[in-house]
């Protein structure tokens, strides 16, 4: 499968660059996979005006490879979206493991009709680059695929600018989600995609939750070797643990950024809302004590809003650290514009609903 072989609509939308949720994931007070909540918020999502979902990545849990969710997981999105979108959404499917894993994994999105796969390589820690890109060659030979870049304090590792430009070199590779949280090498993947003579075919999305609004503003200048020439390189969307919440709020601000032609003035309130998005980011994915609460901050989120009945994870341990809730309440009250709470609550029945599309979706 190549990108040639993804439905045009479906493509121009990822080339283009769209909001791209991170799918949690819904379970019961008994820790199973609650499939009707599951299935609310994938149609939230896409009622709010998302271009697609990415399930099975990192907000989804990791753990549900052994809890044996992965494809009633992946699937369960795969049917929500070929019934409720009334236009072409993308489908990312998270892949990660040793090589046969992550082959097998790729085969099974692949069966269920999913665009992408999103590679992780956490699981391939202490693997030499070389190896590495063979691991990605392997993945790539089954699906078109998303690079990600991870930051270690979940799980992740650094790549070298030789990595990436390789890699945006692999014919099959459609776009890398860059997620350093580091300025620098955020800087040294767009400078290796462009210098691989990619760009045209890379797509470059934000997963940098700490600096997302700038990310999606921003223009890179990439100069050739000899400082002769210059190109301009942007990052066109995001796929985001973040925008799992409030995502009728993300999707507009995207819509905004892209409204803007290249060269205009940016206008300083677009610019501030770098600096609100991000303080939302500290509390929901609880980055002061270095993200062990980002999974739970995003569930409770949802559970405030009534898609979730709870923000139970797989592991007992993942739960809020001290404090985090007090922080989510203190965002709520600075930056009310923030939140689409009340979108949420005028859909929230039918989402909730076997019935709920044949009812009209309230703006």
């Amino acid at each position: 499968m190549t990108p040639d072989s993804i439905p045009a609509a479906a493509l121009a939308r990822f080339r283009r660059g769209t909001a791209l949720p991170a799918h949690p994931l819904a379970l019961d007070a008994r820790r199973r996979l609650d499939p009707v909540r599951q299935r609310a918020v994938t149609r939230y999502y896409l009622d709010a005006g998302a271009g697609g979902v990415a399930v099975g990545v990192h907000t989804t849990q990791f753990a549900i490879r052994e809890a044996g969710l992965y494809e009633p997981v992946l699937r369960l999105a795969a049917e929500t979206v070929a019934d409720w979108a009334e236009d072409p959404r993308l489908l990312v499917a998270g892949v990660t493991g040793r090589t046969a894993q992550a082959v097998a994994e790729a085969e099974t999105a692949r069966a269920l009709g999913y665009h992408f796969v999103l590679l992780n390589l956490a699981r391939m820690k202490g693997a030499s680059e070389a190896e590495l890109l063979e691991h990605c060659r392997a993945v790539a030979a089954v699906m078109p695929v998303i690079g990600f870049s991870l930051l270690p304090s979940v799980g992740g590792f650094h790549l070298s600018y030789g990595f990436w430009r390789a890699f945006a070199g692999i014919e099959n590779v459609a776009g890398i989600k860059m997620a350093p949280f580091d300025r620098y090498r955020t800087l040294e993947i767009v400078r290796a995609v462009q210098d691989a003579g990619a760009a045209d075919r890379v797509t470059l999305y934000t997963g940098n939750d700490d600096h997302i609004v700038l990310d999606l503003l921003q223009p890179f200048a990439i100069r050739s070797e000899d400082g002769r020439s210059e190109t301009r390189v942007r990052i066109r969307g995001g796929l985001l643990g973040h925008w799992s919440v409030w995502t009728r709020t993300a999707v507009e601000l995207l819509d905004r950024v892209h409204a803007l032609p290249d060269g205009v003035d940016i206008p300083e309130d677009l610019l501030a809302q770098d600096s609100i998005v991000t303080d939302c980011n500290l509390a929901i994915y609880d980055a002061i004590n270095d993200l062990r609460g980002c999974i739970p901050g995003c569930l409770e989120v949802l559970r405030r809003q009534g898609l979730l009945a709870g923000t139970w994870c797989l592991d007992p341990a993942e739960v809020m650290s001290p404090g985090q809730a007090a922080e989510i309440d203190r965002v709520y009250r600075q930056y009310p514009e923030m939140n689409d709470d009340a979108f949420v609550r005028a859909n929230l029945d039918r989402w909730l609903s076997d019935a709920g599309k044949s009812r009209p979706l309230v703006a």
